[in-house]
């Protein structure tokens, strides 16, 4: 790690009063950041710098809803301007305070440090339950809350993107889009201002997925490392692993899709109304079709109902998968985790309190900054697209496929065997989109879990993962302050 002669250093565990949160979320973060800077030898002013949070615009604005006025609470916050732009979703959600999109913020500038992409942390919030509003009028609200951030510039391709996040998807992206462009007529990139759109409006393929197939990725690559696995005492392979998986949304359900069809078994999936359980396995595609239906798992004749969802938390199981909200696993239930692995596919899933009991135990904690990244790479190949004004795969697609087909010719006339049609078509097909989007988001988990575990490994230290992760990310974040000439 790099170091900074005559640099002061900052106790462990005693941030200034400048940074002590009250919600609980924000001090977790906080906390695992000072437990990693601790380990670090960079100035007290230059850590304080990457820790705040930079920019916080609070706004209320009126609505009409259901032929009344109403006065709506949002923010939106800039944690790092490091690099720019900012990046990070937007949830529409009724707990939503300032002191949470802070903590985001803050978590998305360390998630985009720790898998190289370049972009600051952002992160915004609307304090509304979407449940209890039209379609009209989320829109209404959302092109409203648009319009505010252009006015303080808080939105735009080179200054802050906002993406999806916790009730909020595709129809609300694509409605941010449309109304910055008509305030930003000759922004040629105006496209970019915004990252998980419909494909028809510049979105990118394999984005939807995103999120879950970065977490199935990430959790192969720890299964798969001999050494780890020797060290928790577990086989390698995902093959016959039993997960259980907490939230059965976007993240969730895309997490369970991709670990069961990579060999492991998804023995318990927990909503907020109820949980389903079946030590034998779950049929994901066949659960998500039923609870569509019937908004509930009751009923569904491949499992048992557990009315009280989150008890399955504390089921037997090698890998745990919290995927819906943060502060799920506390001080409360974590003497109760019986898990092997905790893969955090959900924003803070797990306190720092929790943490502490949890790694007593022996379990590892994969942790979110990491793990759920996959939706922030792919909008970062989103963004780009945007800005270059071309498909992935359009240019080379065919010129690929001819090369492997005249390969393929070639070693045909060679051999004197011939494939079939199918093999033909399999071997010869050149990369679309989708095809060059995953193995980007591949790449980039498969080398910043190797980019974590050499910290993890070589640094005395180094205690657990997620300290792994800061280390790696805060280090990356000062050296960019240090390139920049801002701390000599």
């Amino acid at each position: 790690m790099s170091s900074a002669k005559g640099a002061s250093k900052k106790p462990v565990g005693a941030p200034s009063a400048l940074h002590r949160g009250h919600n609980p979320f924000l001090d977790s973060v906080n906390a695992y950041f000072d437990k990693a800077a601790a380990v670090l030898d960079h100035p007290t002013g230059l850590l304080d710098q990457i820790r705040v949070c930079n920019s916080v615009y609070y706004m209320q604005f009126p609505v009409r809803i259901k032929g009344n006025i109403q006065v709506v609470q949002a923010w939106r916050a800039e944690h790092s301007h490091h690099k720019l732009p900012c990046k990070g979703g937007i949830r529409y959600a009724e707990s939503v305070d300032q002191e949470e999109v802070q903590a985001l913020a803050a978590l998305m500038t360390y998630k985009c440090a720790v898998v190289d992409v370049p972009f600051g942390g952002g992160k915004g919030g609307i304090k509304i339950n979407p449940k209890n509003y039209s379609a009209e009028e989320l829109e209404r609200v959302t092109r409203r809350y648009t319009v505010e951030l252009i006015k303080k510039n808080f939105i735009g391709p080179s200054v802050d993107v906002p993406a999806p996040d916790y009730g909020t998807g595709a129809r609300e992206m694509a409605w941010i889009a449309d109304t910055y462009q008509a305030f930003a007529k000759d922004e040629i990139n105006a496209l970019a201002c915004v990252t998980g759109k419909p494909v028809g409006q510049g979105g990118v393929r394999g984005r939807t997925a995103a999120t879950g197939r970065g977490l199935f990725f990430a959790v192969r690559e720890a299964v798969n490392d001999p050494s780890l696995m020797k060290k928790l005492k577990m086989t390698t392979g995902l093959s016959g692993k039993r997960i259980i998986v907490q939230g059965f949304g976007n993240v969730g359900y895309h997490a369970a899709k991709f670990l069961s069809e990579g060999g492991a078994t998804i023995t318990g999936i927990i909503e907020f109304n109820g949980a389903i359980v079946n030590p034998k396995g779950l049929d994901v595609e066949a659960l998500y079709a039923y609870r569509a239906a019937k908004g509930t798992f009751q009923g569904f004749t491949g499992g048992k109902f557990v009315k009280e969802g989150n008890s399955v938390l504390e089921l037997e199981c090698d890998i745990l998968v919290p995927a819906a909200l943060e502060s799920q696993i506390h001080k409360g239930n974590a003497k109760n985790i019986k898990a092997r692995i905790i893969a955090e596919g959900a924003n803070g899933p797990v306190t720092a309190e929790a943490e502490e009991i949890l790694l007593k135990k022996g379990i590892l904690v994969m942790p979110d900054m990491f793990v759920n990244a996959g939706g922030v790479v792919v909008s970062y190949f989103e963004w780009l697209k945007n800005i270059s004004h071309v498909r992935f795969g359009r240019m080379d697609k065919r010129f690929e496929e001819g090369s492997n087909t005249r390969l393929v010719d070639t070693v045909e006339k060679l051999t004197g065997k011939s494939l079939s049609p199918s093999e033909r078509t399999m071997i010869a097909r050149g990369a679309d989109e989708e095809d060059l989007v995953n193995s980007g988001l591949e790449d980039t988990m498969i080398s910043s879990y190797h980019t974590i575990m050499e910290v993890f490994n070589k640094n005395l230290k180094v205690k657990d993962m997620r300290t792994a992760a800061f280390v790696s990310s805060i280090d990356k974040i000062a050296q960019s302050y240090l390139s920049l000439g801002i701390f000599p």
